[in-house]
């Protein structure tokens, strides 16, 4: 999958990967999607952006001797999230306009 397409679908994929559960960073990598190919490098900007974009919310736990920060959808991020899934109509437009046209094309040679 193209980088810029996979950028477009990080942020919702994490909202959904905390939207019923808290999760935590290793978990939530584990959760998301091999195609996206999400690392920690990734992973941890986004979920600050989200987290001053009042989408998510953290707390700190200790796990094991360590501390733990976990993150659960805001009902902000949960209203993105529901606003992602109502995009996808026009997503499908997008990519049956584009279908469209290489047929058309590859039917003109």
């Amino acid at each position: 999958m193209d980088s810029q397409m996979k950028r477009g679908f990080i942020e919702a994929c994490i909202l959904a990967a905390v939207c019923d559960k808290e999760s935590y960073g290793y978990a939530i990598i584990k959760d998301i999607p091999s195609a996206l190919e999400l690392t920690e490098s990734t992973l941890y900007p986004v979920l600050k952006r989200l987290e001053q974009a009042q989408l998510v919310a953290s707390r700190s736990a200790e796990h094991n001797g360590r501390l733990r920060k976990y993150f659960h959808a805001t009902p902000e991020g949960k209203l993105r999230l529901k606003q992602f899934t109502q995009e996808r109509q026009q997503a499908i437009e997008l990519y049956n306009y584009v279908e469209n046209r290489l047929h058309q094309n590859n039917s003109d040679v």
